[in-house]
């Protein structure tokens, strides 16, 4: 895998999502303020675990609104290798509707080369969102600290964004969602 320097370019591609999705004009919102009027920019970072959907899920329920667009970002070893785009493609075309049925918002998506947690903090500056919102891995304490983890890195790196790591839920624990 390339690692992503701190201020070079990094490949990506976007993602065309499904047009089943209805365009739905901009809420006209009563006395709100403009940033709830225009909606917020959120950025889940997404990988095919349980813990990342889990993730999308909490989002989802507790902090996305009716305005809002989520950008969708999923880090690859490569944006050529078709099986990995195709496969990664399948997965937020389905976060997609996912995401307009239970939550009305708007999704975009990009695939992005390189070590996840410099990619993920570097959309988080392109994009400037209100959060980046991630799950764990489900390391212990001691492999974590061995091994590091990518919410760890974007938790002291993402500087453009707070990052709310989601953490895992437990088997049987149907609270958390």
């Amino acid at each position: 895998m390339e690692t992503v320097m701190e201020d070079e370019e990094y490949n990506y591609r976007e993602v065309n999502l499904p047009s089943l999705i209805p365009v739905v004009p901009e809420p006209a919102l009563e006395r709100e303020t403009g940033e709830r009027r225009r909606g917020r920019d959120i950025l889940i970072a997404i990988d095919h675990g349980p813990k990342s959907k889990h993730a999308f899920d909490w989002a989802l329920i507790h902090f996305l609104r009716l305005a809002d667009t989520i950008h969708l970002v999923h880090a690859v070893s490569s944006v050529r290798n078709d099986v990995v785009y195709e496969t990664s493609q399948a997965l937020m075309e389905k976060l997609a509707v996912e995401a307009f049925e239970v939550a009305m918002v708007r999704t975009q998506a990009r695939i992005v080369e390189g070590d996840a947690g410099k990619v993920i903090c570097k959309e988080a500056e392109r994009l400037k969102p209100a959060a980046v919102v991630m799950g764990t891995r489900g390391r212990s304490l001691i492999q974590s600290v061995f091994q590091g983890s990518v919410s760890e890195y974007c938790f002291h790196n993402c500087k453009s964004a707070p990052v709310i790591i989601v953490p895992g839920k437990e088997a049987g624990d149907e609270s958390l969602i």
